[in-house]
């Protein structure tokens, strides 16, 4: 994944023509755009390779299974025409490492979630989120996520991956700050519905791009 603005579109969206529209509008400030379960189950896998066609496709697919699922779950992610897929770290380093495999037969990247972004984290997966940096460090993994929403984390973490990327999900609708998490340490942050819900998605993704070129500064 190339870094540049710094903005990944998380598109949240079931309807074929409002991704379309969304993506249209904010792709001169988006690094990548993130397709989840909500938009390909509700408008098809195709929907992948048809934004594949100009944009960086991110399946948040966040493949949490056994090495075997978890090869077969990547392979068709990138044969869709994604160029990167996110999974889970906790099913362990052997699962990790399936989709990694698989992500280098097909030139892509392979991001692991350390901490997620809602309160629920807290729970279980913050108390683990270090182990689990380190897993992805040693699976090969080209980055992970965590949490915008807990700047303090982002450095943490940052502090143990070095030089791999760091996407920040939880900016905006809740209630993380993307210049904070830049700050922290996050290459790139991850934007959903402050963009896609926003009367003017291009516009939202201009004013985010630009908080995170001055926090870069």
């Amino acid at each position: 994944m190339k870094i540049e603005t710094g903005i990944i579109l998380a598109l949240d969206v079931t309807d074929r023509a409002r991704a379309v529209n969304v993506v249209e509008a904010a792709a001169p400030h988006i690094d990548a755009v993130k397709v989840g379960y909500p938009l390909v189950l509700g408008a098809g896998l195709g929907m992948v390779t048809e934004l594949a066609g100009s944009a960086y496709v991110l399946c948040d697919f966040k493949v949490a299974d056994i090495p075997n699922t978890n090869r077969l779950i990547a392979a068709e992610a990138f044969r869709a025409g994604a160029k990167g897929i996110i999974c889970q770290a906790f099913p362990g380093k052997d699962s990790v490492a399936a989709v990694v495999e698989e992500a280098r037969k097909h030139g892509g990247d392979v991001f692991v979630v350390t901490e997620m972004s809602h309160p629920g984290a807290l729970d279980f997966m913050a108390p683990n989120a270090e182990a689990m940096a380190r897993l992805a460090a040693a699976a090969g993994a080209s980055g992970i996520i965590a949490p915008a929403t807990r700047p303090e984390r982002v450095r943490a973490l940052k502090g143990i991956i070095g030089n791999m990327l760091l996407l920040s999900p939880g900016v905006g609708a809740q209630g993380g700050k993307a210049s904070d998490a830049i700050s922290a340490g996050a290459d790139a942050v991850i934007v959903g519905r402050s963009i896609y819900d926003s009367a003017e998605p291009g516009r939202a993704a201009r004013d985010l791009a630009l908080e995170v070129r001055q926090a870069k500064k």
